[in-house]
């Protein structure tokens, strides 16, 4: 027996590849935007989360270019030693003014991001109180933390209450995403935040794909509730509405202070790169200047959903750009996904874990920069596709 034995034992995607089945590592030669090109050939890019199609928007790259000519490609150390640059620190001025905190703290990816306030803000004898369907990095996080982890059934207000009411006189975080990855829905923010006031508890929202899509300005679910002031923690990406990589943390003066000296992710990880801080203080004043984005993104969110919903697929409870179709088990997940990617469309199916077993999905995901000809396309294909696997 040795380490190894467990890797030579796994061949399920080696089995799928053998097959024609594996969708996952695909390898695009183009940029990120409505078409790619995988394999050579063209598609129409359905599986993306740049929801504000900004990653290759030129003034956001023109801004990379001068970040890289001005500072070079990397800073050689962390934040907390050698790799602190101006340019952060208006990034982090830029973020807490878009979302309405005090403070922001900008770490290397949004994966670090949670890990590094989630395994930092809460110690031995305190709580996490999490969403079921929380992305796979508040998990992650509430594990590196020395606090235990209790959960929810997912957006259900009678169970949160519940899970409350057993630790109702100690420390305690609900940490919850703002727009859920897979499902497309948001958090029940007004009746969480009413719990947290009736249960003495805080509230940290996971606003990874929210940011550029809810609120004024894409400032996020809290913005969107009118409940800024409520909520004590705001995370968020730079991988997604904001066109590079990276995340933040957001929040009053003493947690980002606190999380400066003591949040390890964020001491022991090498600093943002400049160009990727470039990248986003350009796509914020994008969001700022152009709201018609905003405007366009749920012209298309309505219209895909009703185009889906009229001819017979299962959204489930979606109500934002992420829009998955419910198509049962893992196989016909597989096939479907085979069918559309050879029929020019990029689409992403999830299985479990990530879904509860003969409830797969393929999950679409949309862009303002999308065509009224290319969305008609698309449900074209899904109708045709659709209708041969017995799906709708």
């Amino acid at each position: 027996m040795n380490l190894y034995d467990k890797c030579a034992s796994f061949t399920e995607a080696k089995i799928l590849e053998e097959q024609g089945f594996y969708p996952y590592f695909r390898v695009i030669s183009s940029e990120q935007d409505t078409e790619v090109i995988v394999n050579g050939k063209k598609s129409l890019m359905l599986g993306s989360n740049s929801y504000l199609g900004l990653t290759n928007h030129p003034k956001v790259k023109e801004a990379a270019v001068n970040a890289i000519k001005k500072y070079g490609t990397g800073c050689a150390g962390s934040r907390f030693l050698n790799g602190t640059l101006d340019i952060h620190i208006e990034l982090e001025d830029r973020l807490a003014n878009l979302v309405g905190m005090d403070s922001a703290l900008a770490f290397s990816t949004g994966y670090q991001a949670n890990l590094g306030v989630l395994s930092t803000i809460v110690t031995r004898g305190e709580y996490f109180i999490t969403d079921k369907l929380d992305h796979a990095s508040i998990i992650d996080g509430c594990h590196l933390s020395y606090g235990k982890m209790l959960r929810y059934n997912h957006n259900d207000m009678n169970d949160l209450e519940r899970v409350l009411q057993n630790v109702e006189e100690t420390p305690k975080l609900i940490v919850v995403d703002g727009i859920f990855s897979m499902e497309g829905d948001i958090a029940k923010l007004p009746q969480i935040v009413h719990l947290a006031e009736k249960y003495n508890a805080q509230v940290m929202v996971d606003d990874a794909h929210s940011i550029g899509v809810l609120g004024k300005n894409g400032a996020g679910t809290s913005d969107h509730f009118g409940l800024t002031d409520k909520v004590d923690v705001i995370m968020g990406t730079f991988s997604k509405s904001l066109a590079s990589v990276g995340g933040f943390i957001a929040g009053n003066e003493v947690l980002m202070h606190y999380l400066k000296h003591f949040s390890r992710p964020l001491i022991f990880s090498a600093s943002l790169p400049p160009a990727s801080a470039a990248t986003v203080i350009a796509a914020i004043d994008i969001m700022e200047k152009e709201p018609e984005r905003f405007d366009r993104l749920w012209e298309i969110t309505r219209y895909m959903q009703k185009g889906f919903t009229d001819m017979g697929y299962d959204i489930g409870t979606s109500c934002t750009p992420i829009i998955p179709l419910h198509v049962g088990d893992m196989m016909t997940a597989f096939k479907m996904w085979r069918l559309l990617a050879d029929d020019g469309v990029f689409i992403n199916p999830v299985i479990p874990p990530a879904v509860p077993p003969n409830d797969c999905l393929i999950r679409t995901s949309f862009m303002a920069t999308h065509t009224d000809e290319q969305l008609n396309i698309a449900l074209e294909k899904f109708e045709k596709i659709g209708k041969k696997l017995g799906v709708i």
